[in-house]
């Protein structure tokens, strides 16, 4: 895959500055941080940015999540590794990572409000946004995720 634009998002700095204002704003909220990496990576595979995956597999391991709960984020549904919470927060994930297709169903806003405060369910809605838009930036100018020696194809 070749970049179509190296560095994109410094090109608009003043965007990239509200950007990470708003990412700076979720550490301040009440949303656990493993959640937060999950959602992160849930709307990633949807959107198959695999820079965002990168990044946030490795921030979700940092932030204490399991390999396995990673490996079988996709199949969450069919899993029981997933707390009531936190299915409720994928739920929500998928409905308005594909608001187009769902129109955000009222069983997956029901599901919401029953496990997350109206304060939490605003900072969960905003943290789906800022990483659908994270993916739309580095998709859309194809941003290539960092390779290890190791990993790269010989």
């Amino acid at each position: 895959m070749i970049p179509r634009l190296p560095n994109a998002a410094m090109l608009a700095p003043r965007g990239l500055q509200a950007m990470m204002a708003l990412e700076a704003s979720f550490k301040h909220g009440t949303l656990e941080p493993a959640l937060m990496e999950l959602v992160r990576m849930r709307a990633s595979q949807i959107n198959h940015c695999a820079f965002c995956l990168h990044m946030h597999a490795t921030d979700a391991r940092a932030a204490g999540e399991s390999e396995m709960r990673l490996y079988l984020l996709e199949a969450w549904r069919e899993s029981s590794l997933y707390t009531v919470r936190e299915r409720a927060a994928l739920g929500w994930t998928e409905a308005l990572t594909l608001v187009a297709q769902t129109g955000a169903p009222d069983a997956e806003y029901d599901a919401l409000a029953a496990c997350f405060d109206p304060a939490e369910q605003v900072q969960l809605t905003l943290l789906i946004g800022a990483i659908n838009s994270w993916n739309r930036l580095q998709l859309g100018f194809r941003a290539e995720h960092p390779v290890e020696a190791r990993d790269v194809a010989a």
